[in-house]
């Protein structure tokens, strides 16, 4: 076979003839294969296998089988190929499902309940956000993950000896296959791709693959992120959730990854508002002031400067005393309120009209800064009310809250 003037995509070249050529994702290669065929949807990033995963339970089905692409074709064509099939079964691979509207995913309900097609969808994007749950609930529901940088070398092994067994020796300069298996990100359609850059430059000069041959051949090369799906709560809740657990390198690991990966800087900095109130809170009350100065200095100085800005109170959140008091008692006086009436005492009610004087409003109101260390012993709930919804942690200077708060209403619970 002559590669060079093969019509044939190295893709397509490569791609698994048996579950055995294929490589990653091996607990839900496992579970497919062994079971009855079923109605399912496939979804994970690009080059992860969802189409090779397809073809292969094809060729081990006895079924007739219709591929489409929801981008370019319809119901009607997905009818067309069911009415013709004479009420027998068919095999239908539908790639790029969520493009599908909700109507036409709704067309295909009746002929999977039926059994006039057994359905294998094909999505990058999360089931939950793109499919109509009718549609869901008849298929199972597949996770395929990026592929690792191990199965990424041993895809480029099997690429070389493929290479070698058509007359094509291709060799790496040090490092050279490194650096090409970690530009592709877990996306095997990616590593083939930039190989076959490289194949393309060897036919016109045979020598020894170099990283800056690669660097000049992969010019636009993205992250695997997307800020607009998926991906992008998923590192936004891993990058939060480092914070929470005091780990200042992994959460800069999924800043610079949310960063590289195009996301809104102004975005970041607004959960890290949130976060140094609902989970610093009074451990650290500063958390929560260079929080806010940080959205700030991020809205006016923008990238790529924004990102020294935001690492600086990344690890400071990171690193700072925790505390979600403040976040529970809200939610404890929240939850307490429903459904409830809450008047107003009449000594705490505001005289802003002689009326008011009149029915005593804020008569008899004692005010503390009148008394001893401004605190005088009072009752500020209505009357037959009292529920205690703030209980400091002893974490930072929240201690400092809790001992005085002891100290004022040494009757309430603060341990």
């Amino acid at each position: 076979m002559d590669l060079f003037s093969s019509n044939l995509p190295l893709t397509e070249l490569l791609r698994p003839k048996t579950w055995n050529d294929f490589i990653g994702n091996e607990n839900v290669l496992n579970k497919i294969k062994f079971l009855p065929l079923h109605s399912m949807i496939l979804y994970g990033p690009p080059g992860c296998g969802k189409t090779s995963i397809a073809r292969l339970i094809i060729k081990n089905s006895n079924l007739k089988f219709y591929e489409f692409s929801a981008t370019n074709c319809g119901i009607k064509e997905i009818r067309n190929v069911i009415d013709s099939s004479q009420n027998q079964t068919i095999l239908l691979f539908l790639d790029e499902i969520h493009r599908f509207n909700k109507t036409q995913q709704d067309s295909l309900l009746p002929y999977v309940e039926e059994n006039k097609i057994i359905l294998i969808g094909a999505t990058t994007e999360h089931p939950g956000f793109s499919i109509i749950p009718a549609l869901l609930s008849r298929c199972q529901i597949y996770k395929l993950e990026p592929l690792s940088n191990k199965n990424l070398e041993q895809l480029l092994n099997r690429c070389i000896q493929f290479l070698k067994k058509n007359q094509i020796e291709i060799t790496f300069q040090k490092e050279a296959k490194q650096y090409l298996i970690e530009s592709s990100y877990g996306d095997a359609r990616k590593l083939i791709r930039y190989l076959e850059l490289a194949l393309n430059d060897y036919k016109q000069k045979p020598a020894p693959i170099t990283i800056d041959k690669l660097q000049s051949l992969i010019e636009d090369n993205p992250r695997l992120y997307d800020k607009n799906k998926e991906l992008h709560y998923d590192y936004i809740s891993a990058f939060i959730k480092s914070l929470r657990g005091s780990d200042p390198d992994a959460a800069l690991l999924y800043l610079a990854t949310m960063l590289e990966g195009g996301e809104d800087p102004l975005f970041i900095a607004r959960r890290m508002i949130i976060f140094a109130s609902e989970d610093i809170g009074n451990a650290s009350p500063l958390a929560l002031n260079l929080a806010v100065s940080t959205y700030l200095a991020v809205e006016r100085i923008g990238m790529p400067e924004a990102r020294i800005i935001l690492s600086q109170c990344a690890i400071f959140l990171a690193t700072s005393p925790k505390s979600n008091a403040s976040y529970l008692a809200i939610n404890n006086a929240m939850n307490f309120v429903k459904n409830k009436v809450i008047s107003v005492p009449n000594h705490l009610r505001n005289p802003v009209s002689s009326l008011h004087k009149k029915e005593g409003a804020g008569k008899e109101y004692k005010y503390p800064h009148n008394y001893p260390e401004h605190f005088i012993k009072e009752n500020y709930f209505p009357r037959d009310i009292f529920q205690q919804f703030y209980f400091p942690t002893s974490n930072g200077t929240e201690i400092k809250i809790k001992e005085k708060l002891k100290q004022l209403f040494p009757e309430r619970k603060y341990e």
